[in-house]
């Protein structure tokens, strides 16, 4: 017999509450003013209409400057972020979305539509909002 499943999208487990800094903040500043550490990211916005978005995980804060002994406020946000970063639609199944965060080395990403990032989604989203229900039944 087989079971069918339900399709979970990404907008479906995605944190809608997000921060996003400028690339010229400093760690100190950015980390002041974020006010969604459940994310354990920060988007960097993008300067102009063709720029890319980058992203900075609170891990690499942890390795690029607390592991370093390097001053918060001595150090941009752009010294320490990754971009271009690798966004996902608010339309895709979560499986796929596991298989890309797999293939590419990545925990977590923007969820981006129509060029504007509308939440950010992580391993844990999609296994807790996606997968943990199903379980409830």
């Amino acid at each position: 017999m087989s079971e069918q499943r339900r399709l979970v999208r990404v907008r479906d487990v995605m944190k809608a509450d997000f921060d996003q800094v400028d690339g010229m903040a400093t760690v100190a500043e950015a980390l002041r003013d974020a006010r969604h550490p459940d994310t354990k990211c920060l988007i960097v916005r993008k300067r102009h209409a063709d720029d890319e978005y980058g992203i900075v995980l609170y891990s690499d804060i942890a390795k690029r400057v607390l592991a370093r002994d390097r001053a918060p406020e001595r150090v941009n946000v752009y010294e320490i972020m990754s971009k271009p970063v690798l966004g996902v639609s608010p339309q895709m199944d979560i499986r796929y979305c596991a298989r890309l965060f797999e293939n590419f080395g990545i925990p977590r990403a923007p969820v981006i539509e129509h060029g504007e990032v509308v939440g950010i989604v992580g391993y844990t989203d999609m296994v807790l909002g996606g997968m943990l229900p199903q379980f409830d039944d």
